[in-house]
């Protein structure tokens, strides 16, 4: 199995921006944690990140044909980004959106997802453990088919 993880606006910034919200650890440390994972689950797991919305996209729309999964963290895109939505819809891959924080529990604009309509789950609030789960998910899913 072969997963896409994007990563969307200032996911780069990992541990040094608002710690208290999305944790101490940067953002090598969670690609460090998705190759072990890819490593002990025997799956393939490429990463990316970007602070464009339209290099999201791109990457979205590449993906077609070559990844039986996406895992996707649009950070503030999430709440506004129709354009992402018709991305995720368009390539017929199934993807879960995750977020590190709780987003409901958050300011008011974070408790709306646009891009969540083109993903067959969304989870959040636990971390880097957000991830783990969405890839299991997907497993779990291609293994049903």
């Amino acid at each position: 199995m072969k997963i896409l993880v994007i990563n969307g606006p200032n996911l780069n910034l990992l541990g040094s921006r608002e710690p208290d919200i999305y944790g101490k650890q940067d953002y090598a440390a969670l690609l460090e944690k998705l190759d072990d994972f890819a490593k002990t689950h025997s799956i393939t797991i490429d990463a990316y990140q970007s602070n464009s919305e339209g290099a999201l996209i791109d990457k979205i729309q590449a993906a077609a044909g070559v990844y039986d999964g996406i895992v996707i963290n649009p950070g503030a895109y999430t709440h506004y980004s129709y354009a992402i939505l018709d991305a995720l819809k368009a390539v017929n891959i199934p993807a879960v959106e995750v977020h590190l924080s709780h987003i409901a529990a958050r300011e008011d604009f974070r408790h709306n997802s646009v891009t969540a309509a083109g993903c067959i789950g969304q989870i959040s609030g636990l971390g880097f453990h957000s991830y783990f789960l969405a890839i299991v998910g997907l497993m779990s899913r291609s293994n049903e088919n």
